[in-house]
């Protein structure tokens, strides 16, 4: 007995080091990706929506133009730093993190399609004021195309760029999904696996392969940009992770879309898999949307050809 009670100690004393010593690790990540403060929260303001506080700024005069960027847990307002300059001459930009995202808040919760259709709704009332024209990326163009559905009215001329495909917006989250989130909740360990997934190699690769497609539009700036924003918030990315990979942020779109009026222009990337069909796939639901593709560019032509978004928006 005595042995046992041994080795059981001697187990406890190692499982106790190794948690510790992971903490440590964790907490070294999320200090030493902020030295560079790239994205410098000091120079935006916060909105105090209900479920956290939410980063933005707010850059010219004109027109309102929110500018919404990818939902990822490295993306961040930063996507769209390089068109402000054009854009700011006649509009008043609107720039924001949404929640889970970079400088904003990011808090214990699952993450969904609707809770962000809140956030835009509840944003634009409170903040902007007025009805806006949006530009967005990525997977939150589903939740702006759900938000202007719902409130006729509040948004004005939609920008998509590289929206998802309707195929993978009908992913719905399963047993699978309630694994990842368990385990990604479980404080440290859940918070290790986050720090290796959104470890600057992995950015590196992403924003190389996927987002930008002329390795040297691949600024170490960039990429030094995505990491920061990624390691706000001592790991509090990981609860945005375990809803996209769990697919609790999918929804079919289809019927909303078919019903918009907005004036919808879809810019592609012409270098994306699949991308142009996507674009038509989005027309094809509703004859009002417009198409254009930009040459040479993928995921983020704003970060590789401004001033030709910028022109289209």
């Amino acid at each position: 007995m005595s042995k046992l009670k041994s080795k059981l100690k001697t187990i406890l004393f190692i499982d106790t080091l190794a948690l510790g010593t992971m903490y440590a690790i964790n907490n070294a990540i999320s200090s030493s990706a902020l030295l560079k403060n790239i994205l410098k929260p000091k120079s935006g303001k916060y909105y105090n929506w209900k479920m956290g506080k939410v980063f933005y700024k707010t850059i010219g005069s004109g027109s309102p133009l929110l500018l919404i960027h990818d939902l990822d847990t490295f993306s961040s307002g930063y996507e769209w730093n390089l068109t402000v300059e054009s854009l700011k001459r006649d509009h008043t930009l609107y720039i924001i993190d949404l929640l889970g995202c970079g400088r904003s808040e990011k808090p214990g919760i699952t993450y969904t399609n609707y809770l962000y259709v809140q956030l835009l709704t509840d944003f634009i009332n409170d903040v902007v004021g007025t009805k806006t024209d949006i530009a967005v990326t990525g997977l939150s163009s589903s939740f702006v195309a759900m938000a202007a559905f719902c409130n006729p009215g509040l948004i004005g001329k939609i920008t998509m760029i590289n929206p998802p495909s309707l195929t993978r917006l009908d992913q719905i989250p399963d047993d699978k999904s309630k694994i990842i989130r368990t385990i990604m909740n479980i404080p440290i360990i859940g918070t290790t696996i986050y720090h290796i997934k959104a470890s600057r190699q992995n950015i590196e690769y992403v924003m190389t392969e996927k987002y930008i497609y002329n390795p040297f539009h691949t600024q170490q700036k960039h990429v030094d940009a995505y990491y920061e924003a990624a390691h706000y918030g001592h790991g509090g990315g990981k609860y945005l992770m375990a809803s996209l990979d769990g697919f609790y942020l999918n929804i079919n779109i289809r019927r909303a879309l078919s019903k918009l009026e907005n004036e919808i222009t879809i810019v592609y990337g012409e270098k994306l898999d699949n991308e142009k069909e996507i674009a038509h796939s989005y027309r094809k639901i509703n004859e009002r949307i417009s198409t254009v593709g930009i040459v040479g560019t993928k995921m983020l032509p704003q970060l590789e050809k401004a001033e030709e978004v910028a022109g289209i928006l």
